[in-house]
């Protein structure tokens, strides 16, 4: 069996963090290990507090799996301080296991979960080490220092993520102003880039997207799928947990993380070259 690893907070209320992340191995036979590198209080409402995990204790937790365990690929969610990125990178950097960068900076309920100064350290430090990083359109407007209103802005702000020396950003559309689809857009350092489609689904139950697509999509590459195809794969996964949400809880509610087995053969991804 493929071993996975997600370095990322804990999500008490099991939507997102960690816990997506796992619930998502599972869904898709991978063995799930995990680096904790934040406690958080919340729920479907908010985030309650956080408790950043010494950095001493999350160099180990790393350290600890990669003596160990054979492992396919590693995701990163919230990694919150300088301090953890920089750690984890210094460790990441002596090892050739491809690297999946979802730059987690706001809750969904717009609490800060990275601290102002890390995120050049996230761009200085982790970037040039990662195979994908998936941003969406706030997270890359932050990451670029440029604002996005057009297909040429995600076009020009791709291009200066590209130069940290990440190998494909994934940008994801689903801030964007389309009340019928919510459109990806996928840049390589080659050249290459295509877009893919799907229906935009009217529901409050997105809590632990962004965590989700990049579990799925850390899960595909481990599994040996190439990039392409493991990108396809991951947004169809969060297109079916979003299209069978829970309602669980009073506020934004979970995806479904078990709907991908299920219905994967009726999700229908348009794939456009860009």
């Amino acid at each position: 069996m493929h071993t996975v690893t997600t370095i990322a907070g804990s999500d008490s209320g099991g939507g997102a963090g960690i816990q997506a992340d796992l619930k998502t191995f599972q869904e898709l036979k991978v063995f799930g290990t995990s680096v904790i590198t934040a406690l958080t209080a919340q729920n479907t409402l908010g985030v309650s507090d956080v408790l950043p995990i010494e950095v001493s204790f999350v160099e180990k937790q790393l350290k600890a799996l990669i003596e160990d365990f054979s492992i396919s690929a590693i995701k990163t969610g919230m990694l919150f301080s300088s301090e953890i990125i920089q750690s984890i990178a210094h460790i990441l950097a002596e090892v050739n296991i491809p690297l999946i960068v979802d730059p987690v900076m706001i809750a969904k309920g717009g609490e800060s979960l990275l601290q102002q100064e890390a995120i050049e350290a996230l761009r200085n430090y982790l970037l040039p080490l990662a195979t994908i990083v998936t941003p969406n359109i706030p997270e890359a407007e932050t990451l670029s220092g440029r604002k996005i209103n057009s297909i040429a802005d995600i076009k020009e702000v791709a291009q200066i993520l590209l130069q940290t020396g990440v190998q494909c950003v994934v940008m994801k559309g689903g801030h964007l102003e389309d009340i019928c689809h919510a459109t990806d857009y996928v840049f390589f350092q080659d050249g290459g880039s295509f877009s893919m489609q799907s229906t935009r689904i009217a529901t409050a139950n997105t809590h632990g997207t962004g965590c989700t697509f990049s579990a799925a999509l850390t899960a595909f590459l481990g599994l040996g799928l190439p990039i392409e195809k493991a990108i396809e794969e991951a947004k169809k996964f969060i297109q079916l947990a979003i299209t069978h949400d829970l309602s669980i809880g009073n506020g934004h509610g979970p995806t479904n993380h078990f709907a991908y087995q299920q219905y994967k053969d009726s999700c229908e991804v348009i794939i456009h070259e860009t």
